[in-house]
């Protein structure tokens, strides 16, 4: 029996696997951005649903990448999870190549969160002071 990820792998070789794929690719990262807060705070889904005030398949649901959580939904996450909720915009010509690629961020000295090892500096004003 083929493996998932080998099956994958061929469809990635495919043009139309490949465009249906990147087309999905942020319901993805936010059910895995999910799913990884939950094991790095060793909850269960059930567990999780507790602290956040819900219940277990809404959690199932959220991790899924059906639907779209409001902000509401993934701050209480967050605090569930003891987690700090970030969000960020990237030009959509460059985001999925610079996030799959060597970039790194930086940890925030004099720039802010999600700034780009090899990004240009911010604008005066537009800099945040890094929070420790």
């Amino acid at each position: 029996m083929a493996r998932i990820s080998d099956l994958h792998k061929k469809w990635m070789k495919e043009p139309k696997y490949r465009k249906a794929y990147a087309a999905l690719e942020e319901e993805f990262a936010l059910a895995s951005a999910a799913i990884d807060a939950r094991n790095r705070a060793g909850l269960t889904q059930g567990a999780l649903a507790r602290k956040m005030g819900t219940t277990q398949p809404a959690v199932a649901r959220l991790e899924s990448g059906r639907g779209y959580p409001s902000m509401r939904t993934l701050d209480r996450l967050a605090k569930a999870t003891g987690s700090r909720l970030t969000i960020g915009f990237a030009p959509i010509a460059h985001a999925s190549a610079r996030l799959l690629s060597e970039q790194r961020l930086v940890q925030p000295s004099r720039g802010y969160w999600g700034q780009y090892a090899k990004d240009p500096p911010l604008p005066p004003g537009m800099q945040h002071e890094a929070t420790s």
